[in-house]
């Protein structure tokens, strides 16, 4: 067997127990050693099947504590609403335009805004926007005429959920920088938003797993019960 590098040597604490969430963020907190700041990932394993409508997880949280990263938004709106855009500090707005800009392969931004009135031509790009899932949706607040407030809850921390094929939500919810008890009411926030967005058709247990980790360090099981899941 091929010996383990000194980075994942040098890692500590059970990454087989479930750990209340307390212990695991400390865990991963202690684990994060990499020169950057490495963002703190949660995993969470839903008792879902995305494949049937009435058993999809979507969804956005605000996240208390924010996500210790600089969100780029584009707005695709007109008129007035692009001048709403750009005072509540957009990177990129536009309308017709910025529409082309991504057809030919503009991606400088992290986040999609558009008013209801632009959706006909914000159609063309699902098949460039919906498989990054970039796609404004009503849903998740993306398509909205508020779109100032839709900015700034952009960069202020609200995140989008949205489960995978597997049934697994996989979400960045701070920094390894951040305090634990910031970490700690972002992850809390996350999980009160799956569990107000439980779908209809779930049955049995709902939220079966919970895991924490750092970009480059190990994962840790979390007790369920430990954020009232």
């Amino acid at each position: 067997m091929a010996k383990q590098p000194k980075r994942i040597q040098a890692w500590t604490g059970d990454r087989t127990a479930n750990l209340a969430v307390e212990e695991a963020v400390r865990l991963v907190k202690a684990n994060a050693k990499a020169k950057f700041d490495e963002t703190v990932e949660i995993s969470v394993n839903l008792g879902v099947d995305p494949r049937h409508a009435d058993q999809q997880v979507r969804g956005v949280v605000s996240l208390p504590s924010g996500t210790g990263r600089d969100v780029r938004v584009a707005v695709i709106a007109k008129d007035a609403k692009q001048e709403e855009a750009r005072a509540a500090g957009a990177d990129v707005v536009g309308a017709e335009d910025l529409v082309e800009r991504i057809q030919g392969g503009f991606m400088d931004f992290d986040r999609v805004i558009a008013t209801p009135d632009m959706m006909a031509l914000v159609g063309r790009l699902g098949k460039v926007l919906g498989p990054r899932g970039l796609m404004p949706n009503p849903r998740v607040g993306t398509v909205t005429p508020n779109v100032a407030q839709a900015v700034k809850d952009a960069k202020g921390g609200a995140i989008e959920f949205r489960t995978e094929k597997t049934g697994i939500i996989h979400a960045g919810i701070g920094k390894a920088s951040f305090t634990d008890d910031a970490l700690l009411a972002n992850v809390r926030a996350l999980v009160d938003a799956l569990n107000r967005a439980k779908p209809s058709g779930a049955k049995g247990t709902y939220i079966k797993k919970i895991s924490l980790s750092s970009t480059m360090g190990p994962g840790f099981k979390v007790d369920a019960g430990s954020v009232g899941a």
